[in-house]
């Protein structure tokens, strides 16, 4: 599939039109079973084995809410600053595809959970920009369609299609914004940083791993230009899942560049949703449905929800410091550098530094540990740093055995292997492996004895007063001793033993 022929320069676009910018954002919840019913939900397992018949719609089966999805997405309203909502209602939207069994969706149409909040989204340059949210509803998700035969992957050109329904059911929050105007030329930028801002407050609520990678969080952009100091928004167009913060930004700037090219040929935007493709481009995807066309009508099967205040008081007092304001007041702490900041949040650590601090380490072996030796090991396995088998608690616990004399820094590195390994708690680790300093000097003498024998010409030019020349023998010894000897010990000894001490 091709790129479009032709785009508007970006400053041609900006002198002409203004940007108008709508954000909707899928977000799964990490419950452990599904909305409305007891599938677990958890990602990753074999295909359409996490189904029931509530969630493939069997007839006679019947809907019951899950109580922590309704209290993750009230948490989420209040830290969005939403109002929310004292009663109401789900709603059957009515369509068909084949990802989802019953032919409707439950969801929130007239009277969403929360409604008529901001988010101030913190941009590169230190200042922010008020996002301001329309509603934020909750929804079941829909499954998964595979398309084989097609060289996109995609329905078109596909020979066959595969169903999964594992993610029927799954819960789901839509975020909404209000129309986001006035932004000029940083609207890419604004678009990006809002999603960025949302994907780091939600996981701080600890409400979804908003990986977009894997489709736990997706977001939907809608862009429409209207002409310089017209009052009428133009027609919109919805770039659908796009699944990374900059595809959010890259999708943007060509909607503008791609739309500015069909008003100044004469033609008019469809109002249509939009594939995003990782090249950089969108292309067609169905014309726009309106909400009449999806004919929505009260859940028979549902009750209405009306948290009380007592419950939304409750869960107001657990609306977590927002990340961006606790990083800012973690560097003051910590003294670091933005770049060096910059790199702890690029790498997802900064919590898990502040995290092992907490139980007891200095942010300097924290940020080492995580910032260095524990991102290595997320890449090489593929995960998220966080997704690694070790806590903070337990890297902590490695960095007072270093304190204690108990390890080197070579050896914490095995133990912290061993951790990752799922062979126990670091100082169980230690011990099964045998990687506990040496402290013995006997011990040690007699490694040292033994190295000097056997390289007679370095313990010569030792004792001749070349003292650069113990490293060899250092090195001996701590290969003998596989590594457990106090280097600096063991150094002390070669020097004395040569008359150098």
């Amino acid at each position: 599939m091709s790129v479009a022929a032709e785009l508007v320069d970006y400053d041609d676009v900006l002198a002409a039109y203004e940007p108008v910018m709508g954000m909707e954002v899928h977000v799964e919840l990490s419950t452990a079973t599904k909305m409305f019913c007891g599938c677990a939900n958890r990602f990753g397992a074999e295909p359409n084995t996490q189904v029931c018949p509530v969630c493939l719609g069997l007839p006679g089966s019947l809907p019951v809410l899950n109580e922590a999805a309704v209290e993750s997405a009230i948490r989420i309203g209040l830290a969005l600053n939403c109002q929310i909502a004292p009663w109401g209602r789900f709603a059957r939207k009515n369509y068909f595809y084949p990802d989802q069994p019953k032919n409707y969706q439950i969801s929130q149409y007239d009277e969403p959970i929360a409604v008529n909040g901001y988010l101030d989204v913190p941009l590169d340059d230190g200042t922010t920009w008020r996002v301001e949210i329309e509603r934020a509803h909750m929804e079941e998700d829909t499954g998964k369609l595979t398309h084989l035969g097609s060289d996109t992957g995609r329905i078109a050109g596909a020979t066959t299609s595969l169903a999964d329904y594992n993610r029927a059911g799954v819960p789901l929050i839509e975020i909404v914004t209000k129309p986001i105007e006035g932004t000029g030329e940083r609207a890419p930028e604004i678009a990006r940083a809002y999603v960025t801002a949302l994907r780091d407050l939600l996981r701080a609520l600890d409400v979804s791993d908003v990986r977009m990678d894997q489709g736990s969080m997706r977001c939907d952009s809608n862009v429409s230009l209207k002409p310089k100091g017209a009052a009428e928004f133009g027609t919109r167009t919805e770039t659908k899942n796009v699944n990374s913060l900059k595809s959010v930004e890259v999708a943007v700037r060509y909607e503008m560049r791609r739309q500015a090219a069909v008003l100044q040929a004469g033609g008019t935007v469809t109002q249509e949703t939009r594939h995003f493709h990782e090249d950089g481009y969108t292309t067609a995807g169905r014309s726009k449905e309106t909400a009449q066309d999806y004919r929505y009508f009260p859940e028979p099967d549902l009750e209405p929800i009306a948290p009380s205040d007592e419950l939304v008081d409750r869960l107001r007092a657990t609306i977590p410091e927002l990340p961006w304001l606790a990083r800012k007041r973690i560097q003051q702490d910590w003294g670091i550098s933005d770049e060096v900041m910059r790199d702890l949040v690029n790498a997802g650590a900064v919590e898990l530094v502040a995290a092992t601090v907490a139980h007891g380490a200095s942010s300097e072996g924290a940020r080492a540990w995580w910032g260095n030796f524990l991102v290595q090991k997320a890449n090489e396995s593929g995960v998220e740093l966080d997704a690694l088998p070790i806590t903070p608690a337990q890297v902590a616990a490695v960095l007072k055995l270093v304190d204690d004399g108990k390890l080197s820094t070579k050896l914490a590195r095995q133990v912290v292997e061993g951790v990752l390994a799922g062979e126990g708690e670091p100082e169980q680790v230690m011990e099964a492996r045998g990687l506990a300093l040496v402290r013995d000097d006997s011990l040690i003498q007699a490694a040292v004895d033994e190295a000097l024998a056997a390289n007679p010409d370095i313990a010569e030019k030792i004792r001749g007063g070349k003292v650069q020349a113990a490293g060899a023998v250092v090195g001996a010894v701590m290969k003998a001793t596989k590594g457990s000897a106090d280097a600096a010990r063991v150094r002390e000894l070669v020097l004395a033993a040569c008359g150098q001490g």
